[in-house]
């Protein structure tokens, strides 16, 4: 059964929504627990990183985004010209265009496809020859899980991110985060300062994104399925629960910072351990066969 997610479909709006969470709706952390190794190929106190590993890593990341993009908005997929290289070159299961009833939303999901497909075509022009090719991807039943774990739907039930412009938008919602702290937490490996200035632009370019994500959810109500999302990006993160949620009607949090005002970070494994949705015991999530390249 097919489920959408929308306003009458919400969750309580309690202070009990994390421990709903943790109590084990869907999946639960039984089977999101981080599998130790499964998805450790990152660690801070190895320093024999170099820009291209950060790129590729980052290239990884864009092909999930851009692959999500370009099905939802336009139908179709990257060129196959722009998805070859190094590693293991895999499928893309699911994904399809969003029947689109706001011309808004509509707007909001072509402008960011292409910006995510730019994404991979200038970082694929820098590595050249190095760059890592587009591994398997699953953009089908990894959102099922995702939504079953965040206690959006119960066991059974299909959360289909292509069926609506609300799934759509939550769907989007589990990546545009994620992308801002990616980029942010690799900019202290990064050597060459070119390669940090465009990393810099990328960064920025997510934060828009993200930043349209979050006041559409806003500005539709959906502050508890957002809530829900971000626990669980913070459960199968680690234990630091830097992760924000939208806020409240009233008082809003559209921008996600720390009490600087700085954007805060995430470390590549923290990254991998959320689009993997905790490793090995979810199927590594929406990378099945994990990424490629040094970072993985």
């Amino acid at each position: 059964m097919s489920v959408t997610i929308d306003q009458e479909n919400s969750l309580t709006n309690t202070g009990s929504q994390r421990r709903l969470f943790m109590g084990g709706v869907g999946l639960g952390l039984a089977s999101l627990a981080l599998v130790t190794g499964g998805s450790a190929a990152f660690a801070e106190e190895k320093p024999a990183l170099t820009d291209a590993d950060i790129l590729n890593f980052a290239l990884n990341l864009e092909y999930l985004e851009a692959e999500f993009y370009q099905r939802a908005a336009f139908g179709r997929g990257l060129l196959l010209q722009n998805v070859q290289g190094q590693g293991h070159f895999g499928p893309v299961s699911g994904g399809r265009q969003v029947p689109f009833t706001s011309p808004i939303v509509r707007q909001y999901a072509m402008e960011i496809a292409e910006d995510e497909n730019n994404h991979v075509v200038f970082l694929r022009s820098q590595l050249g020859n190095a760059a890592v090719a587009r591994p398997k991807l699953n953009l089908d039943t990894s959102f099922t899980a995702a939504a079953r774990a965040a206690g959006l739907i119960s066991a059974g039930q299909v959360f289909d991110p292509y069926a609506n412009e609300t799934n759509f938008l939550l769907a989007a919602f589990i990546f545009e985060d994620v992308g801002v702290t990616a980029y942010k937490g690799a900019a202290r490996f990064i050597s060459n300062p070119d390669v940090l200035e465009a990393a810099a632009g990328i960064l920025a370019t997510e934060a828009y994104h993200s930043g349209i994500i979050r006041s559409a959810l806003y500005q539709l109500g959906l502050l508890d399925q957002a809530k829900a999302i971000s626990d669980l990006r913070d459960a199968v993160d680690g234990p630091d629960g830097i992760d924000q949620d939208l806020g409240t009607l009233e008082r809003a949090n559209l921008i996600p910072t720390d009490l600087n005002g700085l954007a805060y970070s995430r470390t590549p494994q923290q990254v991998l351990d959320i689009v993997y949705l905790g490793g090995q015991a979810n199927g590594f999530g929406f990378f099945p066969g994990r990424t490629n390249g040094t970072i993985s």
